[in-house]
């Protein structure tokens, strides 16, 4: 009888042993695989941050040269409508990253991109509106929009700065 009881108290304490080593490898699996989508998921959010500034910078980039073009002396429509065009493919790109962005979050990062998008949206509509008519009327314009346009320029500052902000408490990179 006792070697009965011994072989059972055997057998139960080898189930409960394997019951917990089942139960730690369970977990330790979950653990991993918590910390894999967490690494995932900073490399997506860094990579779309990362594109929308560089994306910013180009648009940004873009519409100076647009500016810069219209406010040279000698220069003309057609160098003007070729700027123009670069500040177009340059707004989609901004664009795409902008929507990247927004589905990378987390909320607070997708509302800042969000509100810098609507101040480069302004920027780019008073760009867009100089553009359009230098190049109807083939002259620059440059005393009408110049000043609406670096106003507009300046009042994307502040979305912007949020917006890197954000994106660094997002990824933890705020130490």
């Amino acid at each position: 009888m006792a070697a009965v009881i011994g072989a059972a108290v055997g057998a139960v304490g080898g189930l409960g042993g394997g019951w917990l080593s089942v139960v730690g490898q369970f977990r330790h699996h979950r653990a991993q695989q918590h910390a894999a989508r967490e690494r995932w998921r900073d490399e997506m959010r860094r990579d779309a941050y990362t594109a929308y500034l560089a994306a910013t910078r180009q648009l940004n980039a873009a519409w100076w040269k647009m500016a810069d073009q219209l406010a040279a002396q000698g220069s003309t429509p057609a160098e003007w409508q070729a700027a123009f065009t670069e500040t177009h493919d340059a707004w989609a790109r901004f664009s795409t990253a902008s929507s990247a962005v927004a589905v990378a979050g987390p909320r607070t990062v997708a509302t800042t991109a969000a509100d810098l998008h609507r101040a480069m949206r302004e920027w780019e509509m008073i760009g867009v509106e100089w553009a359009r008519a230098a190049i109807r009327d083939g002259m620059g314009h440059v005393t009408e929009y110049h000043a609406r346009f670096e106003a507009a320029a300046s009042a994307k500052q502040t979305p912007l700065a949020a917006f890197q902000q954000a994106a660094r408490e997002a990824l933890k990179t705020e130490h």
